[in-house]
């Protein structure tokens, strides 16, 4: 026989729960159905029996309404309009496309609220209109504002008597959002006025004028703040000086050497035998000699470096050739002097023709760029012709030997360095590398 298994007959039970919950759930439903029914049927009876009722009573209904009928309807009562614009009620109309923030009825004087299913014909709005004009006619009525009341009361007249015209303001008293889908809102957005063309052009040269005025005179000012610093503070060529301000070094120096000379003279002049106590105080070190020296040195570099116009590859001090309406100006002409010249060197090219003096320093200038051909002497633009440097690989061939030269590398070492670079090294030991 097979061994008894607890597993199994834990879900029997488990199924047989189910099943039972199951079953109670449809009866709770059945009980509920039926409920529902015959709660249906019994206020269907209900209403059976208020619609005998109300059969017996129709013949005295029906006499009422026949009396009714015969009698006219009741005349509509309507406010004296008294032109106060409080009392012109309020309308959802920012477009004004009918009577604008104010209601049209309560206008001539009629109140929607109060006429219920009776309200004013043609006839009765034309005759309120007459009444109105009447008083607030501009000719007849001096008083301030009366036009502009007329207006709006001529405006209320055209609107409801428009039978058109009159449906729709109907039709969205109540309903500002489709109002709103068909005319839009002013209250959100509205167009701007249109600007003058000639003006926004006028005002875009201007501001372009002083753009390339001040960027031209920054170009000149980064330059001469660097001379400065390089005279100022002695800086050698490997540090950033140059000729330039070396020269204005010299200079300084001399004016500096005038100015306390002068100073001396003056305190013999008043002193006895130029013999003056010193005060006392601590030794200064060589760093606050030497930025003493700056001092005393600074306002002389800034007054000779103010006086060079031109520094050279551009960096000049801007004048009314910098200005964004002249260069424009010269924009054709530059153009068509440009144009031609490259469609001359195509032609060339095509022909292979050798290249021109003119071509080879325009091709050079290009590959270098024009700060660095204004900057080299004439003897170093004739190697750099020489070198036909509009030729990609001798133009990095040049930059790197131009690289080793600020390095302070020597002669001897740049050849070396060429040597090791044609074999695959790269590699410079830094105990050989050594000044000129």
């Amino acid at each position: 026989m097979n061994a008894f298994n607890p597993r199994s007959s834990t879900r029997v039970v488990r199924c047989c729960r189910r099943i039972s919950f199951a079953f109670a759930l449809l009866a709770i439903v059945f009980a509920i159905s039926c409920t529902l029914a015959f709660a249906q049927e019994g206020s269907s009876g209900a209403g059976s029996d208020e619609d005998g009722g109300a059969s017996t009573t129709t013949t005295a209904s029906d006499s009422s309404a026949t009396n009714n009928a015969e009698s006219p309807p009741p005349k509509l009562k309507r406010a004296d309009p008294t032109g106060n614009e409080a009392d012109w009620g309020s309308f959802y109309d920012p477009n004004k496309v009918f009577c604008g923030k104010y209601d049209c009825y309560k206008i001539l004087g009629w109140d929607h609220e109060t006429w219920g299913n009776n309200p004013p014909s043609t006839k009765d709005i034309t005759k309120s209109f007459r009444n109105l004009s009447r008083k607030w006619h501009p000719d007849k009525n001096n008083a301030k504002g009366a036009k502009e009341k007329f207006v709006h009361i001529t405006k209320a007249y055209n609107i409801l008597t428009d039978k058109e015209k009159r449906a729709d303001y109907d039709h969205f008293r109540d309903r500002p959002d489709e109002y709103f889908i068909k005319y839009g809102s002013s209250v959100l957005w509205s167009y701007a006025p249109k600007s003058d063309a000639s003006i926004i052009i006028i005002l875009f040269l201007m501001a372009g004028s002083v753009f390339t005025y001040y960027a031209q005179k920054n170009k000149w000012q980064t330059i001469a703040n660097h001379l400065v610093k390089a005279a100022v503070e002695d800086l050698s060529p490997r540090e950033g000086a140059s000729t330039e301000s070396i020269e204005i070094r010299e200079k300084a120096l001399v004016i500096l050497a005038e100015k306390k000379k002068e100073e001396e003279e003056a305190k013999l002049a008043r002193g006895t035998n130029g013999i003056e106590k010193k005060k006392k105080g601590p030794k200064m070190t060589g760093r606050e000699r030497k930025e003493k020296e700056w001092e005393l040195m600074r306002p002389i570099c800034v007054q000779l470096v103010n006086e060079i116009d031109d520094f050279g590859a551009g960096f000049r001090k801007p004048t009314i050739q910098d200005l964004l309406v002249v260069k424009m100006l010269k924009w054709p002409y530059y153009l068509t002097v440009a144009t031609l010249w490259w469609s001359n060197y195509a032609v060339r090219r095509v022909r292979k023709v050798e290249l021109n003096e003119e071509e080879k320093e325009v091709l050079t200038k290009n590959a270098v760029g024009e700060v660095t051909w204004i900057a080299v002497s004439d003897e170093e633009r004739q190697k750099m012709l020489t070198l036909q440097l509009w030729v990609t690989d001798n133009l990095v061939e040049w930059r790197e030997e131009q690289e080793m030269r600020l390095a302070g590398l020597s002669a001897n070492r740049r050849k070396q360095i060429k040597k090791m670079k044609k074999r695959g090294s790269a590699e410079i030991p830094d105990d050989d590398l050594h000044m000129d």
